[in-house]
């Protein structure tokens, strides 16, 4: 499959990004469910998690916190590092912070962790799978960016660095001192970095095709 390398017009994309609107729910809500799902079956796979999510993992066991909650706090702060950075959140901004930790808190709290290796690496495929579609449909919205993707991209505004070394940089960053702290870095980490951007690119592509297919 061709992949997407740019974000497609969509009939529920926002004029700006406070400017929601009802047709704008389901594809909001369903993305960042979607996400937190993916989150939460890379999680109890216990092959690893995503870089944020074992930063998360690693305050969560010192400050005796949910990793949903975990999640939200860490969320919370580096949305806070915007301001003096004058990046704007958006109406998406805080419903990313919000459902993306509450729905991974439901998966990781009662999603059992499977034994056999074909179902954990059936969550980690799946993981993949259903972040790149939640993210698509959250990209689309047009409702302002996750906290980690505002951080990165006012970083590279205000320091001039490439956005692709911004973002290598935090991620190792927030990876390895997770990892310092308690959180499980494995298999699933490396399979997650090495495919989110084509599962991301595949589903921004198939959401093109369907948005053209019915707009035909």
């Amino acid at each position: 499959m061709r992949l997407s390398h740019k974000i497609p017009v969509t009939p529920w994309r926002a004029a700006s990004p406070w400017a929601f609107r009802p047709r704008m729910a389901l594809p909001l809500l369903l993305g960042l469910s979607l996400f937190g799902l993916g989150e939460g079956l890379l999680v109890q796979s216990q092959w690893g998690a995503t870089p944020w999510t074992v930063f998360a993992q690693g305050v969560s066991k010192h400050a005796n916190w949910s990793l949903g909650w975990s999640t939200a706090v860490i969320s919370l702060v580096v949305l806070v590092a915007w301001f003096p950075l004058r990046e704007r959140p958006g109406f998406g901004t805080i419903a990313n912070l919000i459902v993306i930790a509450y729905v991974l808190d439901l998966v990781s709290t009662n999603l059992a962790v499977p034994h056999a290796y074909w179902l954990k690496s059936l969550y980690v495929v799946g993981a993949v799978l259903v972040i790149g579609v939640g993210s698509a449909l959250y990209l689309t919205t047009g409702l302002g960016p996750g906290p980690r993707d505002g951080l990165m991209t006012s970083l590279h505004r205000r320091l001039g660095v490439s956005v692709v070394y911004v973002r290598l940089t935090l991620e190792v960053l927030v990876l390895l001192v997770g990892w310092l702290m308690g959180g499980t870095v494995g298999v699933g980490t490396a399979f997650f970095a090495a495919t989110i951007g084509f599962s991301i690119g595949a589903s921004l592509r198939v959401t093109d095709s369907l948005v053209s297919w019915f707009s035909s």
